[in-house]
């Protein structure tokens, strides 16, 4: 089972670490962590991803909620949000392959962000899934570097929101 949380925290040193140590301490995982600040210079979001059984789900919200730092913490599946994560990747490329690379970004819509005589970089923003094909579809071409931001998430918009 996999859970995203959005969890609103204080922006102030040290946050990041105390729920770091939340995870660490009771053997939780983390499978993506991204944090930024909100509209609100003094609050930051954490978005976090996390895989184990219901129970274990469960107890990290509950850990959460008793947070002193925490502001407030919302959870959600995949089917209640819309997620996307931005992926740089860095390949080297040459005549006989930069076709090929072309046509794979066009088909995944990744766009080519930065070139060179041997080397370009992509960039795709998408879902941890297809950010994952991506990454496949490049594993017989020469990739040299890959950097992922981690999942973002927002719950899907509904009437009824204020």
């Amino acid at each position: 089972m996999k859970k995203i949380y959005s969890v609103l925290v204080e922006n102030r040193s040290g946050v990041l670490c105390k729920v770091a140590g939340l995870f660490s301490r009771r053997s939780f995982n983390i499978d993506s962590l991204a944090v930024g600040e909100t509209d609100d210079k003094t609050v930051s979001c954490m978005t976090i991803v996390s895989s184990g059984s219901a129970h274990t789900m469960e107890q990290i919200e509950k850990q959460l909620n008793k947070k002193l730092d925490i502001i407030k913490v919302r959870t959600f599946d995949e089917s209640q949000s819309i997620s996307r994560e931005l992926m740089l990747m860095k390949v080297k490329y040459n005549k006989s392959n930069r076709k090929d690379i072309m046509e794979i970004c066009a088909a995944m819509k990744a766009d080519i962000v930065d070139m060179s005589k041997n080397y370009m970089i992509i960039q795709i923003c998408d879902t941890s899934d297809r950010v994952g094909n991506l990454i496949d579809m490049f594993q017989s071409i020469s990739v040299v570097e890959v950097v992922r931001t981690g999942t973002l998430a927002l719950t899907k918009c509904s009437e009824t929101e204020q």
